[in-house]
Order: C-alpha cells, then sequence, then structure tokens
C-alpha cells in the first residue's frame, strides 16, 4: 500500500520524503528537481510495539511499515501534459492515498513557482489538473457506457447515470471523493476507474520553525477551505524536521523536540496519519525470537490477517488465539492472560482488531 506525495515544485515535497524515510533524494531550490518518483518503506511509530519488547524482551522486533512515493511537483497544465505531467499524474494513480504538501511559510530565500505564498491557489491548482485528469477518464468510460445503454442494457444505464454525476460534479470543480455516490455505485462503477481524485487525502502544511506547535493563518485557512472535503489536514516544520533527523543520537533528537515543544517528530505523527489514511490497522505475534506488527487492512478476518504472514496459513487455517493488547499489558504475559482466562479462541468469521496479539492454528 502506498501513499504518494504530491504538490507545486518548491512545497518541500523531497523534504518531507527524506525526513521520512531517511533516504536522501535529492532537494533543491529550482522546480523539477525530483524527476522519476523516489519510494521509501516507512516504519509505522507505535508505542505499543514498544511495550511488547519490553515486556517478551524478543531477540529482535519488526514494525508495521508503509511505502511513501515522492512524486514530482506538478505545475499548471499538467493534466496536458505540461512539465512532464503525464508521467506524474501516472505515478500518482499508481498510489492508494495522497499526501498533499501545502507551503504555509514565508521565506524571500526559497522561490515559490508562483510568485508568492498562498496555500489555498495552490491546492486549486493541484485540484484542478487532477480533476482534469478524472474528467478525461470519466468522459471516455462515459462514451463507451452511452452506445451500450441506447440497445436497453440496464447495467450501461445505471453506470450512465453514475458516470454522468461524476461528470458534472468534476466540470464544477469537485474531487471525485466529494462527489455523492451511494457505497454500491462507488464499488460497482467508480472504484474500477482508479481515479486520482477518488483517493483518500491529507493536506500537510508545510509551516516555519515559530509554527511548529500551534500552527499559523496559512494553516486555518487551509482547514476552512477543505471543512467539506472529508480529507485531513496536518502541520509540520517540514525543515525542522529535516534537521532533527540529521541528530546523530536520540538524546539530541529529544532534546531538540523538547526546546520546539513537542513530544515527538511531527513526521511520526503523518506516518501514523498515513497509515490511517490508507485504511490500514496493525495485529501483533509475540514470541522470544520476534515480537512484530503486521499490517492488514481494516476489517481482516482471521484467516485474512493469518495469509499475511504465510499463503499456507490462510489456506489451512483452524483458529486463532487472540489475546488484546490491554490484556496483554495487563498480565505482563502469555502465561498468566491464560491463568486469568483472557486468551479467546476464535474461527473463520472472526474480524481482527487494530492491536490483537494473535497466534494461527492451520494445517497443510
Amino acid at each position: 500500500m502506498k501513499a504518494g506525495i504530491v504538490g507545486l515544485p518548491n512545497v518541500g515535497k523531497s523534504t518531507l520524503f527524506n525526513c521520512l524515510s531517511n533516504a536522501k533524494a535529492q532537494s533543491a531550490n529550482f522546480p523539477f528537481c525530483t524527476i522519476e518518483p523516489n519510494i521509501g518503506v516507512v516504519n509505522v511509530p507505535d508505542t505499543r510495539l514498544e511495550k511488547l519488547e519490553e515486556l517478551v524482551n524478543p531477540e529482535r522486533v519488526i514494525p508495521a511499515t508503509v511505502e511513501i512515493v515522492d512524486i514530482a511537483g506538478l505545475v499548471k497544465g499538467a493534466s496536458k501534459g505540461e512539465g512532464l505531467g503525464n508521467q506524474f499524474l501516472g505515478n500518482i494513480r499508481e498510489t492508494d492515498a495522497i499526501l498533499h504538501v501545502l507551503r504555509c511559510f514565508d521565506n524571500d530565500n526559497i522561490v515559490h513557482v508562483d510568485g508568492s505564498i498562498d496555500p489555498i491557489r495552490d491546492k486549486e491548482t493541484i485540484d484542478m489538473e487532477l480533476q482534469l485528469k478524472d474528467l478525461e477518464s470519466v468522459e471516455k468510460k462515459l462514451d463507451k457506457v452511452k452506445r451500450a445503454a441506447k440497445t436497453g442494457n440496464k447495467d450501461a444505464q445505471k453506470e450512465e447515470t453514475v458516470l454522468s454525476a461524476l461528470k458534472e460534479g468534476l466540470e464544477a470543480g469537485k474531487s471525485v471523493r466529494a462527489i455523492e455516490v451511494s457505497v454500491d455505485d462507488h464499488a460497482e462503477f467508480v472504484k474500477p476507474l482508479q481515479l486520482i481524485t477518488d483517493k483518500p487525502v491529507m493536506y500537510v502544511c508545510n509551516v516555519d520553525e515559530g509554527a511548529a506547535t500551534e500552527g499559523n493563518a496559512y494553516v486555518e485557512k487551509v482547514k476552512a477551505a477543505v471543512a467539506n472535503e472529508n480529507a485531513e489536514v496536518i502541520f509540520l516544520a517540514v525543515g525542522t524536521e529535516a534537521d532533527i533527523t540529521e541528530l546523530e543520537t536520540y538524546e539530541e533528537r529529544q532534546l531538540f523536540l523538547e526546546d520546539l515543544g513537542l513530544s515527538e517528530p511531527g513526521s511520526a505523527k503523518l506516518i501514523r496519519g498515513a497509515y490511517k489514511l490508507l485504511d490500514l490497522e496493525t495485529y501483533f505475534t509475540a514470541g522470544e525470537k520476534e515480537v512484530r506488527a503486521w499490517t492488514i487492512p481494516v476489517g481482516a478476518t482471521a484467516p485474512q490477517a493469518a495469509g499475511v504472514i504465510h499463503t499456507d496459513f490462510e489456506k489451512g487455517f483452524i483458529r486463532a488465539e487472540v489475546i488484546s493488547y490491554d490484556d496483554y499489558v495487563q498480565y505482563g504475559n502469555e502465561a498468566k492472560v491464560k491463568e486469568a482466562g483472557k486468551m479467546r479462541v476464535e474461527g473463520k468469521e472472526y474480524v481482527v482488531k487494530d492491536g490483537d496479539v494473535m497466534h494461527f492454528r492451520f494445517n497443510v
């Protein structure tokens, strides 16, 4: 599952990517510094994993991860191929969620592609390019569906109604995620189109160091502008976060954070937010060899969760032994949890809860 970082050139995307992945994507003070998308596999910060490590004392600990893709800066006209637009829009289409970086700081030394700082205008520029690309996809599909609908095909007529509503909404400047479509119609007709503005989005307001804890007026404007979008907004001082990751020791990083009035890096909050945005959750396995966080889609059943470890586990699933995270912490180890009667045996229908500690029984 991938989250793609998008935005205009020079808003801090590559710096944010470096900060998240500790990879070193090239970042510089000119547009189109990123051409090929950089991909980083990022650990998801989780205090529960740290607590389980403390209780179990395993040989190794493996956190959950999420893929972050740094996509080059889009410009006005990208949907028509401006500034390598088609290539970049194709890269966005391959992601599952969007992290839209908006410049929310003043600094005369860092050029803005449009010459002034206005995150709402920047957001609308990107939105329009993405909407125009989606409109192109919808119109293409609609032309085919209309021909089938004319023959009296009931399914095609239903699809024509849904696609026409999408076309109308996109032409009015709405993103697909903000256009009302029933859950069933969305699953049947919208999802297969892989429309860019249908993807869940988080707006990342890039602020300066002075606004790292409280935000600023630009951030408030963004929050007001996206209030009806069902989107998340977070703010972080990307340049400062990058400086923190350059520090060599954990103690130095903590001192820097304390000076800023932060309890953890903003990037940790962003990674957890991206994980949630992708509709993912975590279950754990805990033993002397390893304590590990496993990533599953929200709503996964016990066999599906087992299949993440190995496909044979899902095929031959018999049952799952489940301990809630809170019970594990309360009793301190698996033996005491069993003594207290808090280990449950669950079958194939069980929907895994975020934080479950699990053992699987299977037969292949």
